[in-house]
């Protein structure tokens, strides 16, 4: 089953680390990638520019509204993500704990929704 992995964190905290303390946090994602890739379970991966490149649309009253960067108030932004192919939950929390991200921030786990519908399951 395929799920994303998506990485929250605070932006304002990687613009203030030293150079070499950045350099460390990129090693850390590179080592995670390279285990994703040798257990065959990584679909997809990538990072995010900042929050002030993105750019938010929405209808209203049937026109696009463009505006430019997110608007939630949150402490952390999307940083990037992994889409993962794994047996179940389970597994999918297991490489979602031993990511980078979990530690400096938030790893949110969800499942793809797979063509045609189907509903989600229930608990």
């Amino acid at each position: 089953m395929q799920y994303l992995l998506m990485i929250y964190s605070a932006e304002i905290d990687w613009h203030g680390l030293a150079e070499s303390d950045r350099q460390e946090k990129v090693a850390a994602y590179q080592a995670y990638t390279e285990s994703l890739q040798k257990a065959d379970v990584v679909l997809g991966k990538n990072r995010l520019q900042p929050t002030n490149t993105a750019t938010t649309v929405r209808l209203v009253d049937g026109k696009p509204q463009v505006l430019d960067g997110p608007f939630c108030d949150s402490k952390e932004q999307l940083a990037g993500y992994y889409l993962i192919d794994v047996p179940n939950l389970d597994a999918a929390i297991a490489w979602a704990a031993r990511c980078p991200g979990a530690s400096h921030g938030i790893m949110e786990v969800r499942p793809i929704w797979t063509m045609p519908y189907e509903p989600a399951p229930t608990a």
